[in-house]
């Protein structure tokens, strides 16, 4: 994000897109847990003043992704998969009641961004890459979201995206990241098919189901050495 970008619009606008792009950074791990962000640098870096960027970094910090320590500064937090645990579980509730609260009437605008993601997946699997699987899983996250009308239930969604999004990043370089990327677009797949017909009741149960099982693997490698928590959660 340049500075003209930042000047464009009104504040709130400004308010909204740099809050937007320091979440994006905390969540790709351009900012490394424990990393401290300094007011001054971002400020000269985003052409604004300290007051609309402490106001972004407060609301990081409510959402658990900044922590305000005291002589030292604002730090990005750092992640753990058992904390964890109930954010997980409140996400795959939340997943199917994608089909259930306010669906949107899908159209061809719609089946065309997902088409795009299909073929962004089968590039990862011809070219895996972190940071091109972490992005797409961003953006296919937002069009998830999209897919319902009910505003309370797109934010609170959105909202434990973005506290569990960088185990991904932590976890994936002790995984197989051609595989996961295989499961990856078959999900993609999944959802496009159900799409296609108008089945958002099965964007749902699939979005959920995938949301469990990337769970459930992620709990065995961050903590294989406790083989009797392996449970997902119910």
């Amino acid at each position: 994000m340049s500075k003209i970008e930042v000047s464009q619009g009104g504040a709130r606008k400004r308010f909204e897109d740099l809050y937007d792009e320091l979440r994006k950074r905390i969540c790709l791990l351009y900012y490394l847990p424990n990393t401290r962000l300094r007011e001054e640098v971002l400020a000269a870096e985003f052409g604004v003043s300290r007051t609309p960027l402490r106001r972004v970094l407060v609301r990081l910090e409510s959402e658990g992704l900044l922590t305000a320590k005291h002589g030292v500064g604002t730090i990005v937090t750092d992640i753990n998969i058992k904390e964890l645990r109930q954010a997980y579980e409140l996400r795959m509730e939340l997943a199917e009641l994608i089909g259930k609260l306010s669906p949107i009437a899908v159209d061809d605008i719609d089946l065309r961004i997902w088409e795009s993601f299909s073929k962004r997946g089968q590039a990862l699997i011809a070219n895996p890459d972190l940071r091109d699987f972490s992005q797409l899983n961003m953006d296919f996250s937002h069009a998830v979201f999209n897919l319902t009308r009910s505003a309370p239930l797109r934010e609170v969604s959105e909202r434990l995206y973005y506290q569990t999004a960088r185990i991904w990043i932590k976890s994936i370089p002790h995984m197989n990241l051609e595989t996961e990327s295989v499961v990856f677009c078959q999900e993609i797949d999944s959802i496009l098919q159900a799409l296609a017909v108008g089945d958002l009741s099965a964007v749902g149960h699939i979005r959920r189901s995938h949301i469990s099982m990337s769970y459930t693997r992620l709990w065995r490698f961050e903590c294989a050495e406790e083989p009797t928590d392996l449970a997902q959660p119910n």
